[in-house]
């Protein structure tokens, strides 16, 4: 799938946004390895916390369908849904793709238009990120 696809999917999901408090849209496309795409949108909520970001929200949903391998994600964002910057996703979303993506491969862009567009490797974003591999698997002993 072209990056612009992508670009173009993620402002799509961005116009299911829930930001009643912030006014601040985000939307996300995430790819995973097998070229489906997964939409997201950030969902606020009135007590903060259980607020969801749009990166976070494809994730889910992918998982939640069974897949597990990743290609990339593509983020756009702006106050009131006008795209005028890039909008880099938070720690939180940084470490969900850790869970999930290799950080040498897994790539962020990030869009304020289907023309403009900066990519990233989750190293980049994520440096010494701890991710699954950081645990050492024992078997267990009965």
């Amino acid at each position: 799938m072209a990056t612009k696809d992508l670009v173009r999917l993620a402002i799509e999901a961005m116009t299911y946004a829930y930001a009643p408090y912030s006014g601040f849209r985000v939307g996300a496309a995430l790819l995973t390895a097998d070229g489906n795409v997964y939409q997201g949108c950030n969902i606020e909520n009135a007590a903060y916390t259980p607020t969801n970001c749009a990166e976070r929200t494809a994730f889910f949903k992918a998982v939640s369908e069974g897949k597990r391998e990743f290609f990339a994600i593509c983020i756009v964002g702006g106050k009131d849904g006008v795209l005028e910057g890039y909008t880099a996703p938070c720690g939180v979303c940084r470490q969900v793709m850790m869970e999930f993506c290799d950080p040498e491969t897994f790539r962020v862009i990030l869009a304020k238009d289907e023309e403009h567009w900066q990519e990233y490797y989750l190293k980049e974003l994520l440096p010494m990120g701890f991710g699954p591999d950081n645990l050492i698997k024992t078997e267990q002993t009965n």
